[in-house]
C-alpha cells in the first residue's frame, strides 16, 4: 500500500501552540481591521462636528465656545471640544468613551435637550468637568499649555505672578480657569465649595521652570542695580525737559508745561520742572467693593490678596481696561448702571516733593467731556464741584498692620458693598436708629471699627457691616492706635481744603494740616497740595522720611460724586526711596 505524501505548505506550517500560519495571518488581518476600525470610529467621535451633532450641545455649550479665545484668537489654533474633554493617553481615552455611554443614555432620555433643562444641570455638568480636570492636574489643559513652555515676560503681571505662584504651591489650571469656554456658572458656588475645589494639592508642586527663574533671577538683579544706583546717585537730581502741554481731548495725558515756581501756604517755593511725574492710572471701579474683592466667585484674586499679594502686583498696566469693561456695562455684576459716556480711566501726573517740615503733591491731568448722569437732576450729581481730588493715608507695617488689608488694597479698605449707591445700601428707616451721621446715606467706613463684616451674603444677608459698630471705647482706642486712614480733600467749587479721617464712618473736620490749590487751565486741572509731615490732631497720620506709607487717590470729575469716581490701585509712599510708587524727592 502506497502512502500519500504529506503536505507541508507554508500557511499549515503550525507556529504556536497548534496554530498554523495561515490562521494566524488570517486573524492577524482581521484584527488589524478591527484595530484600525475600532480607532477611526474613535476618532470620529472626537471631531467637532460630532460633538454638536446634537442640538444640546449644538445650541448651549458651543454657541458660548464659540465666543471665546478657544474658538477664535490671534495665532489661528483651535481648540475643539475633545482637546479639552478626551484625554490623549489610549487608555484613558478609551476609559473616557465608556463612560460617555451615561451620556448616551441621557441624550436618550431627554435630560438637558432644552435650553432650560440644560440650564437646570449647568453646575452639576460643570462639577463633574471640574473634577474630572483637578484629578488629572489639568491634564488636558497641560497638552497645550505649559509651564516649561511658557514666556514669562511676554505675560501680564497678573499672569505671572499667580502662575509662579500654582508652580510653587500646587496648584492647577483648573482652579483658576472655570468658565474660561463656557458660560460663567463657579458663582453659583459657595465659597467653601469654590475653596474646597481650587486648593492647591502638594503632590502637583512642580520645580520652578528653568525661563522662570531666569526671569525671577534677572529681577531680583534689575532691584539690586537698582538699590545701588540709588546709593551711588548725587543728591541733585538734573532738570528734567518741559513737555508739550497736554489736550484735552485723550483719556491720558502728558505732563502740562511746568508754570513758574508755586509758593505754597508755609512760603516755600516748590520747582516742579526738576521732578519727574509718576504717571498714575485712576480707573472707573464700579460696585466692586472689599466684600466683592474678598468672594472668590466674585473675584478671582481673592486666593493671591488673602496670601497678601498687593492690587497693585496683580493689576498694575491692566487699569485702563479694566475702567473700560466696566464703565461699559460689559461687567453687569460690577456696574449696573453705567453712564453713557463717561470715560473709564484718567491718567494722572503725580509730582511729590518734601522738606523737613512739608510733604508738597501736584496732580495734572486733563478734563474729560461732560456726560450726563440719567438718574441725576440736571445730569450733575454734585453741580457745586466740578472735581474733587482725595488722598488716604496710612502706616505701612507688615509687623503691625494698623488697618488690615490697606497695604494691599490702599483706599479701598474703606469701600464697602452697604454705602451709598451700592447694592446693600440700608434704606432711610433702617438709618434712622443710627447713632452716626447719616443726613447724607451712608459713606465709608473701615473694619477695624465693626464687630463683624458679612462678606459672602450668605442666606439673603446683606453684605458689609455698616450697622454693627463696636463700642465708643473701642472705636476710640482704634483711632488712638492708628488703626484709621487720614483724608485729605480738596474741591474745586469752593477751594476748599479738607483734613478728615475714615474709622467708624467719615469724619471730615476741616484743614488744620493741608492746603490745596487748584486751577483749569488749557484743558488741564492742575491741584497742589501742601501737608504737614507731623501733627498731634486725632485722625491725622504723622509722617517719618524713613517710613514708607500707604497710598491711595480718587477724583470725582464732570460733577460726580459717591462712588462714581475714578481710583487708583493701592501703592507705596516714601521719601526719596525709589522702591515707592510714588517717591517724595528732598528740597
Amino acid at each position: 500500500m502506497t502512502n500519500s505524501p504529506k503536505k507541508f505548505g507554508l500557511m499549515s506550517r503550525k507556529v504556536l501552540m497548534g496554530t498554523t500560519l495561515g490562521a494566524a495571518l488570517f486573524f492577524m488581518i482581521i484584527g488589524v481591521i478591527f484595530w484600525g476600525g475600532f480607532n477611526t470610529a474613535m476618532e470620529v467621535t472626537n471631531t467637532m462636528d460630532f460633538c454638536i451633532s446634537c442640538h444640546e450641545m449644538e445650541e448651549n455649550v458651543f454657541q458660548e465656545y464659540k465666543k471665546t479665545i478657544h474658538y477664535t484668537n490671534r495665532s489661528g489654533v483651535r481648540a475643539a471640544c475633545s482637546d479639552c474633554h478626551v484625554p490623549r493617553p489610549w487608555i484613558h481615552k478609551v476609559v473616557r468613551k465608556i463612560q460617555a455611554s451615561n451620556e448616551v443614555l441621557h441624550k436618550v432620555l431627554g435630560t438637558i435637550d432644552t435650553p432650560e433643562k440644560f440650564d437646570a444641570k449647568r453646575l452639576v455638568l460643570a462639577k463633574n468637568v471640574w473634577s474630572a480636570m483637578k484629578s488629572t492636574d489639568s491634564r488636558e489643559c497641560r497638552n497645550c499649555h505649559n509651564f516649561d513652555s511658557m514666556k514669562p515676560e511676554d505675560q501680564k503681571k497678573r499672569s505671572r505672578k499667580q502662575h509662579a505662584n500654582a508652580m510653587e504651591d500646587g496648584n492647577t489650571c483648573i482652579d483658576c480657569h472655570k468658565g474660561i469656554a463656557h458660560n460663567k456658572v463657579h458663582d453659583k458656588l459657595t465659597e467653601e465649595e469654590l475653596e474646597e475645589i481650587s486648593k492647591a494639592v502638594p503632590e502637583n508642586k512642580r520645580p520652578i521652570a528653568p525661563q522662570w527663574q531666569a526671569f525671577i533671577d534677572n529681577g531680583k538683579k534689575l532691584v539690586t542695580e537698582k538699590a545701588d544706583k540709588k546709593t551711588e546717585a548725587p543728591a541733585v537730581i538734573e532738570k528734567a525737559p518741559k513737555s508739550e502741554p497736554a489736550k484735552a481731548a485723550p483719556a491720558v495725558a502728558k505732563p502740562a508745561t511746568a508754570p513758574a515756581p508755586a509758593t505754597s501756604s508755609t512760603g516755600a517755593s516748590v520747582d516742579w520742572s526738576g521732578i519727574e511725574p509718576a504717571e498714575v492710572p485712576l480707573f472707573f471701579p464700579g460696585q466692586a467693593s472689599m466684600e466683592w474683592i474678598l468672594t472668590g466667585s466674585d473675584h478671582g484674586g481673592k486666593r493671591p490678596f488673602l496670601k497678601g499679594d498687593r492690587c497693585f502686583e496683580c493689576h498694575e498696566d491692566e487699569e485702563v481696561d479694566i475702567g473700560d469693561l466696566i464703565v461699559a456695562g460689559d461687567k453687569d455684576d460690577v456696574e449696573p448702571t453705567p453712564i453713557p459716556g463717561k470715560r473709564g480711566s484718567i491718567l494722572v501726573n503725580i509730582q511729590a516733593t518734601h522738606d523737613a517740615d512739608n510733604l508738597y503733591m501736584r496732580f495734572q491731568w486733563p478734563e474729560g467731556e461732560h456726560a450726563p448722569v440719567p438718574f441725576a437732576d440736571g445730569g450733575k450729581m454734585d453741580p457745586n464741584n466740578p472735581i474733587k481730588l482725595a488722598i488716604m493715608l496710612s502706616t505701612d507695617s507688615e509687623d503691625d498692620p494698623k488697618v488690615e488689608f490697606a497695604g494691599r488694597a490702599g483706599c479701598w479698605q474703606t469701600c464697602h458693598h452697604d454705602v451709598n449707591y451700592m447694592p446693600d445700601q440700608p434704606d432711610k428707616a433702617a438709618l434712622a436708629g443710627s447713632t452716626l451721621d447719616t443726613s447724607n446715606g451712608f459713606t465709608k467706613y473701615l473694619k477695624e471699627s465693626r464687630t463683624a463684616i458679612e462678606i459672602e451674603g450668605k442666606g439673603g444677608k446683606k453684605r458689609g457691616g455698616w450697622d454693627k459698630l463696636k463700642s465708643e471705647a473701642d472705636i476710640q482706642a482704634a483711632l488712638e492706635n492708628g488703626s484709621f486712614m487720614d483724608l485729605l480733600r480738596y474741591k474745586s467749587g469752593t477751594g476748599e481744603s479738607e483734613d478728615g479721617y475714615i474709622l467708624a464712618e467719615r469724619v471730615m473736620t476741616g484743614g488744620q494740616g493741608v492746603n490745596f490749590t487748584g486751577s483749569l487751565n488749557d484743558g488741564i486741572w492742575t491741584v497742589e497740595m501742601t501737608r504737614k509731615l507731623t501733627s498731634d490732631k486725632p485722625g491725622d497720620i504723622s509722617m517719618s522720611a524713613d517710613q514708607m506709607y500707604n497710598i491711595g487717590f480718587a477724583i470725582h470729575d464732570d460733577f460726580s460724586n459717591s462712588r462714581f469716581h475714578h481710583v487708583s490701585l493701592g501703592l507705596k509712599l516714601g521719601f526719596d526711596n525709589e522702591d515707592a510708587e510714588i517717591n517724595a524727592l528732598g528740597k
